[in-house]
C-alpha cells in the first residue's frame, strides 16, 4: 500500500450572503496516497472549487486540518509555505486566464524554475526545453507570446509549467472542461502519461464523470458541501450508492445509434 501524501479531514467553510450563512462546506475529509489520482466530482455548486482553493492556501476555511506530506499545511506561513508551494502545483479551468496573455512561453516556464530555485540560471533554457518536450510541444515553443498559442497548447504549457517544480501534487479544476473534445483527449493522455513517469499524485476535479473515471483511480463524490460516496472509480461508474452520483453517471451522454 502506498503512503498517504494528502489528508484532509473535517473541513468546513461559510459564506455570507444577504446576511445568510451558506455552508460551501461541511465536514469534508478525503485522503491521496501517493501517486494516485482521486477524482472530485459534483454538481456546479457542490463545493469542489472552494475545496481547491482552500487547499491551494488561495481561501482560509473555518475548521478542520490538512497534512501534506506529513507536515501541517495549514500552520505553514510566509518562507515555508512558499518553499513547500513547489510540491504542491494547480492547473487551472482557464488556459488564458491563467497566464500574462504578453509573456512569453519561455518566460511563463522560467518563473517557477527561478523562483522555487529549481535549476541555475544558466540551465533554465535548458530546462524549458526539457519541460516543453515533455507536454509533447517543440523547444521552438518557448519564444512564442502565450496569446498566439491554440487552447490546447496553452494548456500543455499549463502543465509543464505546473509540474517545473517538481511537485507531488498535482490540483486540476475542471482542467480540460474549456478544451473541445479532440483536444481533451489528447491532454487527459498526456496527464496520465505525466503521472506514470513521474508518480505524481493529482487531485482532478470536475463535474463531467466520464472525464473523471477515464483519469482516476478512487472517485468522491460531492453534493451540498459534503463527501456523500467514495470508492474504486469503475464501483463508483458502475453503481453509484449516492442519489448524487446516480445523477451524474445519467448525465453522461450515451450515443445513439439508428434515431426514429
Amino acid at each position: 500500500m502506498k503512503p498517504t501524501l494528502l489528508s484532509i479531514a473535517n473541513i468546513s467553510k461559510d459564506f455570507s450572503s444577504s446576511g445568510h450563512r451558506l455552508a460551501a462546506l461541511d465536514n469534508v475529509s478525503l485522503t491521496i496516497a501517493a501517486g494516485e489520482t482521486l477524482g472530485l466530482v459534483g454538481a456546479s455548486g457542490s463545493g469542489k472549487s472552494s475545496l481547491s482553493r482552500i487547499l491551494l492556501r488561495l481561501l482560509p476555511c473555518d475548521a478542520g486540518s490538512i497534512c501534506f506530506e506529513g507536515e501541517d499545511w495549514l500552520a505553514l506561513n510566509g518562507a515555508s509555505l512558499r518553499r513547500k508551494r513547489a510540491r504542491m502545483q494547480m492547473v487551472f479551468q482557464d488556459p488564458l486566464a491563467a497566464f500574462n496573455p504578453l509573456a512569453s512561453v519561455a518566460a511563463v516556464l522560467d518563473d517557477p524554475l527561478r523562483i522555487h530555485g529549481i535549476v541555475p540560471r544558466d540551465q533554465r533554457a535548458g530546462e524549458i526545453a526539457m519541460l516543453l518536450d515533455r507536454v509533447g510541444l517543440p523547444a521552438s515553443y518557448a519564444g512564442r507570446p502565450i496569446r498566439t498559442l491554440s487552447g490546447g497548447q496553452r494548456q500543455r504549457v499549463a502543465i509543464a509549467r505546473s509540474i517545473a517544480t517538481r511537485p507531488s501534487l498535482l490540483v486540476l479544476d475542471e482542467a480540460v472542461s474549456a478544451l473541445d473534445v479532440t483536444v481533451r483527449g489528447k491532454v487527459l493522455e498526456l496527464l496520465v502519461s505525466l503521472q506514470k513517469e513521474q508518480g505524481i499524485a493529482c487531485l482532478f476535479i470536475s463535474h463531467d464523470l466520464a472525464v473523471v473515471r477515464a483519469v482516476s483511480h478512487r472517485i468522491a463524490v460531492m453534493d451540498r458541501g459534503r463527501i456523500v460516496e467514495t470508492g474504486h472509480a469503475a464501483a463508483i461508474v458502475a453503481e453509484p450508492k449516492s442519489a448524487a452520483g446516480r445523477a451524474l453517471v445519467e448525465a453522461v451522454p450515451r450515443l445513439v445509434t439508428n434515431p426514429s
